[in-house]
């Protein structure tokens, strides 16, 4: 390569170079212009909101209303860490009182708390009327969870779904399709759910209740005692004969859709399904 040529690639170097700079300060020059048209945009703005907020907020203006709490003064100064939380269902006034109040006593059996955190917390799934009613007592009417869960109590009364007698185990039959294994834990379910213990009752609400098959039949031959025999023999029945899958498809109620709520029976229906 000659000096010539050298020069020459010097001399080009150069001009790239001048022109990259003219175009730099071009670029600056735009981003400049650029944010300073922003940053009128953004006076304007707060200009105009200064002057709606005048319009709409004079200084005459009524002051947001302010409610009065129910709770004491011991409740009110009592903190709540952050650690606690309240329970994630909403109460607005429609569903037992009794379910809220189990579903809360098992959370805070959990998390612990004293009195006054119970309060706070048990207001707080609070909303539509059922905040009406709690903002309408007087201020510092409440100083204990015991009175609060009782007006809670009397308040929605009318709620309160009717309490499961024993002669609800005659209502638990086996559902077309629904096997041995299922309608065992479902009938489980409702004996924990009535709370007796009449072993006699429950053995033949349950031979009353499951399909005609070879379970039933064996249970017909040699008759059980009580219900955990009928679920050691049921077990040894499934492993022994592979019913775990075998469903029943004898005439049987048509188990009822997610929904759809089931009246307990009544006691005067169940006993004359008892005597026949």
């Amino acid at each position: 390569m000659t000096m010539q040529q050298l020069m020459g690639m010097m001399q080009g170097l150069q001009e790239a170079m001048a022109a990259s700079k003219v175009e730099q300060e071009r670029m600056q020059a735009d981003l400049t212009a650029s944010q300073a048209r922003n940053d009128e945009l953004h006076r304007t703005n707060e200009e105009l909101r200064r002057g709606w907020r005048d319009v709409d907020e004079p200084e005459t203006a009524t002051p947001p209303r302010e409610f009065s709490t129910p709770f004491s003064q011991a409740i009110l100064e009592t903190a709540i860490p952050n650690t606690f939380t309240g329970p994630k269902v909403t109460f607005i006034g429609m569903k037992d009182p009794e379910a809220h109040l189990t579903a809360f006593h098992t959370q805070m059996m959990l998390v612990g708390g004293s009195d006054a955190i119970r309060c706070k917390l048990f207001m707080s799934p609070l909303t539509g009327m059922a905040m009406d009613w709690f903002i309408s007592f007087p201020e510092g009417h409440i100083t204990s969870f015991t009175q609060l869960s009782r007006l809670f109590r009397e308040q929605y009364l009318a709620n309160r779904a009717p309490p499961p007698v024993s002669y609800d185990l005659f209502d638990v039959k086996q559902y077309q399709g629904e096997t041995l294994k299922e309608y065992i834990s479902r009938f489980g379910a409702q004996v924990v759910k009535v709370g007796t213990t009449d072993e006699p009752m429950i053995v033949y609400a349950f031979r009353k209740g499951v399909c005609l098959g070879s379970f039933s039949k064996s249970l017909n031959r040699s008759r059980p005692k009580t219900f955990a025999e009928i679920r050691r023999r049921a077990v040894e029945h499934i492993t022994s004969e592979g019913e775990t899958y075998e469903k029943c498809t004898t005439a049987a109620p048509t188990r009822p859709r997610a929904h759809m709520h089931t009246q307990p029976a009544r006691v005067h229906e169940a006993a004359t399904e008892r005597k026949n």
